[in-house]
Order: C-alpha cells, then structure tokens, then sequence
C-alpha cells in the first residue's frame, strides 16, 4: 500500500473529525424529536419525500458504487454497467408501483410499521407463521449483512490511513452505532440523506476535475472516450481493450439477464420499503420517486466517469498509481488523494465511509424491529408501554451491533460473499409477496407463506450452488416464488369479504 505524507494524514483525520462528529449531531437532533415508539422505528409517518428517497439510496449503495463498480468497468469495459441499468430501472419500478399502495395499505393495516407486522394484518394470519418466519429471515441476513459492512469500515481505516483494521472497524461501528441507538428511523433517514448528498457531489465532482486536468495536459475529449480501446493501460495487463466500449462484448444474453435482475431486488428489501411507509402521504410517492431515482442515474454515470477518465489517468500521470492493482476498486480513492488539496481529498474520501455507514445504519434499525416488532412483541410480550418497546428496540440495536462486530473482527470473514446473496435472499422472499400483496386481492396466507419461503430456498440454494455463476440466484428465486405462491393461493381457501373491503380502500387511498 502507498504510504501517505504526515500532513496529509492530518488532513484526512481532520476531514473524518468534521464528518463524524456532523452524524453525531444529526443522530442527537433526532433523539430530541423521538419521543414515541412509531417515531423511533418509521419517524411517525412524517418523511418528507426528499428525505425519503435520498435516505433509501444511500442505504442501498453502499461502497459497491464509489468502489466495486468503477473498478469493475475499469478492468472490463462497459459490460460491466447491466448490474447499474437494471438496479435504476427496479428502482424506478419501486417508487412507481409499491411505495404509493405500501404508504396507504401499512395504515389501513392497522399501522403496520414493519413488512412482517405488514403481511400479518394484510392477510389477518392470526397463526403468527408469516410475521416469526420473516422476522426471521430479516434477523438472519442482516445480522450478517450489517457485518459485511463493517468489515468494509476497517478496510477503508486501512487503506485511507494506513491505520489498524480493528481499531477503524470498531470506530465506524461505534459511531454508526451511536446515532442509530438515539436517533432511531429520525437520526438514520436524515444521516443517510446527508450521506447521499456527499456520495452525489463526490462522483459528479472527482471525474469532472479528472477531465480537466486531462485535458490541460494535452488531451481532448475523444481521446479520454476512445483510450480504453486503442491504448494500454494497467488494468489491461498491457493490451488495449478493443472491446471496452461495447456493452455485449464477452457476456452472454442469460449473464445480462441475471444482471439486469439486480433490479427485482428492490422490491423486497425490507430497509428500502421501510422509507415508503414513512412517507407523510401515498402522493409524495411522485416526489419521492423524481429525487430518488434522478439521484440514482445521475450517481450510477458519475462512477461510469470515475472508470473512463481513469483508464487514461493513471496510463499518462507519471508517478499516479492504483494502490489495488487486483480488483482496482480504489481508482476513486487513488484519483481524488492526487487531485485535490489533502482536506478537500479527505472530504470527498469521506463519500465511501457515508457509502458504508449509511448501509449499516439502516440495517440495524430494520434487524432491532425484526427483534423487538416481529419476534417479542409478536410471540412473548405485546401489552409493555410503547416506552419500553422503544428501550428494547434500543438494546437491540446494541445486541446485533455487538454480535456483527464480533463476526467481522476476522477481516477474511467469508460474510463478505452475502452481500450479494442477500440482497437476493430478501428480493426473492419478499419482492413476490409484496407486490401480490398491494395488487392482488385473492392472496391468502398459506400462499403467501409458501411463496415466502420458497423464494428464500430457492434463492439460497442456487447461490450456493456453480449455478450462480452463469445466473444470478434472483432470477430462478423470485420467479419460483411467484408460480408457487399464485398455485397455493389459487388452491386454498378466498380470504373473507373484510380483507377485500381493506384491498380496494387501500387502492382507492394510494391514488388520493
């Protein structure tokens, strides 16, 4: 790893001091307004649109866009970008489809303010089965999911500081932790959305000042978008990419499919949706939609840029080089500590660390309701003062915290492989269920249950298998979910005239 000067150390950790302490501030101001139990898990229905769709995208990201993605196109060209399409397009999708009905439907629900509570008072499955399976199947994958990211917290400690990986893990879990714990859904929609902001300016900001400082050394615009293809650079091992520009070159039609399939994942991902049922109307869903995915695009081409304009970087600055010259993931990193004033360098570095902590944060606030919501107040104790749900929610946040820092105290951990099956796991259980549940009026509870759980089998057992590698395990998961849920539906019993009742007024709210 490229060692830093001293000042320029200082710097960093000075940008990282300003940067933190702003989320312990935000997480304070939303425990001052959180005084109820509603309030700490969904912000009392209050969000505002803008606040919504910027906090469910930074949540989403993660570092995967400031660093996965533009490493990946760097070594292979724009066939890496069907993974980006495909997850603005289900996001688009989301908004367009589920987040209007989700918003009426959880009030009419009896106020349901989390996907299991949802599902339980939609279909009145007084059995408790839907509600404890997928509380479970929430409390299990994000357990590790929110370990993943810590991981990602040492490992930027690491390579932006050339610090310990335990003591940068344990620093960005603490903080994460900190305003998650008091703030509650108020602290983590207002934290993710300033997170966002700073992704947003960080991959529109690197690449434009990269562009410039390529062109006053000589180059023109089509030389920086036509380099990949007739020169060699590092990621190319020496040989120009002749198919660097061509989106279906070396990929085949199922491989884009599976790609493109990233997108069915919104639809059932339990910290995403959770912004859709704070929102103070089903119309702010318009709203909600035009920031959040305009937000998206405009992200998702910055780090396209990140990757283009590197490929020429670092082949013509003598002395620039990649500190990742495997994967290539740190370009953005690289590229902004040689551009920029070492503290303007440390706040755009500060993008991954909102990246990942944003991601974290919201998971701990979903795995805590999943805890407390889902599984005690279900099963053991539904009769405690809102008050006391609001402090057990709290020790939860602290319990599955301590639990994941202890997983990810191995760096190597192989959690990190969830990441992806994760996100599947959760778009194949629940995305089919969801969307039968806000458009569909003969969903009962033995097909939803069943549709439930074979989308999560699925899911898991083809992405444990060699078949992930030609298909990603969402596509055959979300599609057996479907076929078996509309067959058990179909073959048990109508549900009673009040849950149709429910359907249609909640139809005719969400268009209110």
């Amino acid at each position: 790893m490229r060692s830093c000067p001293v000042d320029q150390h200082t710097w960093f950790i000075i940008a990282l001091v300003i940067y933190l302490l702003l989320m312990v501030y935000i997480g304070w101001t939303g425990w001052k307004k959180t005084a109820e139990y509603d309030e700490y898990m969904i912000g009392g229905r209050g969000l505002h649109p803008f606040v919504a769709a910027l906090s469910a995208g930074a949540s989403d990201m993660s570092g995967w866009l400031l660093m996965g993605l533009p490493g990946a196109i760097y070594l292979s060209g724009l066939n890496q970008t069907w993974i980006a399409i495909g997850l603005v397009a289900g996001a688009w999708l989301n908004w367009k489809f589920t987040a209007p009905r989700l918003r009426s439907y959880t009030k009419i629900a009896r106020n349901s303010i989390t996907v299991p509570s949802f599902l339980e008072n939609r279909l009145h499955d007084t059995s408790k089965m839907l509600r404890v399976a997928a509380g479970l199947i929430i409390l299990l994958f994000f357990t590790f999911y929110v370990s993943s990211g810590m991981v990602a917290g040492g490992r930027y400690w690491e390579s932006t500081f050339g610090g310990n990986y335990l003591v940068g893990m344990l620093l960005v879990a603490a903080i994460t932790v900190a305003y998650t714990l008091f703030g509650g859904f108020l602290a983590v929609s207002y934290t993710d959305t300033v997170q966002g902001i700073i992704m947003f300016i960080a991959l529109l900001t690197v690449p434009a000042v990269g562009i410039i400082y390529l062109i006053n050394n000589g180059n023109s615009f089509s030389d920086i978008f036509s380099f990949a293809a007739n020169n060699p650079y590092p990621g190319s091992e020496g040989q120009p990419v002749e198919t660097f520009f061509d989106p279906f070159a070396g990929i085949p039609l199922i491989t884009i499919i599976g790609l493109l399939g990233w997108g069915l994942g919104y639809f059932g991902q339990p910290h995403i949706i959770v912004r859709f049922m704070a929102l103070r109307s089903a119309k702010d869903a318009t709203e909600g939609r035009r920031w959040g995915v305009g937000w998206q695009a405009l992200c998702m081409l910055g780090s396209v840029l990140v990757a283009l304009t590197a490929t020429v970087f670092f082949a013509t600055t003598p002395d620039a080089s990649v500190t990742d010259a495997s994967s290539y993931e740190t370009i953005f990193l690289d590229m902004t500590r040689i551009l920029f004033h070492p503290l303007i360098a440390g706040l755009i570095l500060t993008a991954v660390l909102a990246a990942i902590m944003s991601t974290i944060s919201s998971q701990l606030l979903v795995s805590s309701s999943a805890l407390i919501e889902d599984l005690f107040k279900a099963t053991v104790n539904k009769s405690l003062r809102p008050k006391t749900y609001m402090t057990l929610s709290r020790v939860a946040v602290a319990l599955i915290a301590i639990i994941a820092a202890i997983i990810a105290a191995n760096p190597n951990s192989s959690i990190l492989d969830l990441v992806g099956f994760a996100w599947a796991g959760f778009g194949s259980a629940f995305g089919p269920v969801l969307l039968a549940a806000l458009y569909w009026s003969r969903l009962n509870t033995p097909g939803a249950a069943a549709g439930m759980i074979t989308g999560a089998v699925v899911s898991f057992a083809w992405g444990m298998s060699s078949l992930s590698d030609t298909l990603y395990e969402i596509v055959p998961g979300f599609a057996a979910a479907t076929v078996v849920m509309i067959i058990v539906t179909l073959a048990t019993k109508e549900p009673n005239e009040k849950i149709k009742e429910e359907f249609d007024h909640a139809a005719k709210q969400a268009l209110v």
